[in-house]
Parts: C-alpha cells; structure tokens; sequence
C-alpha cells in the first residue's frame, strides 16, 4: 500500500514538473497592448498584430526612456 502511493506521489510530482517545463518552453511572452476605455471596455491587440505597432513602439520608446 505505501509503495503504491509512493508510485503515485511520484507520478504526480513528475507530471507537475513537466508541465512546468514545457509551459516556460513554448509559453513564449510576447508583448501586448492593453486599451481600457470609459465605459469599461478593454481591448488587447499582441505584437505582431497591425494595430499594435505604433502603440508597441510608443510604449518601448517610453520604457527606454525610463530606464
């Protein structure tokens, strides 16, 4: 009995450690632009998309500039 809960502790445990490994693999972050108007709505544009450019770089240039 404790050898098989052993087995199982052990599964589990290397279950979660793979899929903490792959997710940092391929999860890759990519950068995105948050726009939160006044009447509660949000829209996310990801880098690579048209309407994220301009702001990216306006964003980038401001966070250079800070550091």
């Amino acid at each position: 009995m404790k050898r098989r809960l052993l087995a199982l502790f052990g599964f589990a445990t290397g279950v979660l450690a793979g899929s903490v490994v792959l997710r940092r693999q391929f999860g890759k972050r990519r950068d995105r632009v948050e726009v939160y108007f006044d009447d509660g709505a949000m829209v996310s544009y990801v880098d690579g998309a048209a309407e994220a450019s301009p702001l990216l770089e306006a964003a980038r240039n401001a966070l250079d500039a800070a550091r």
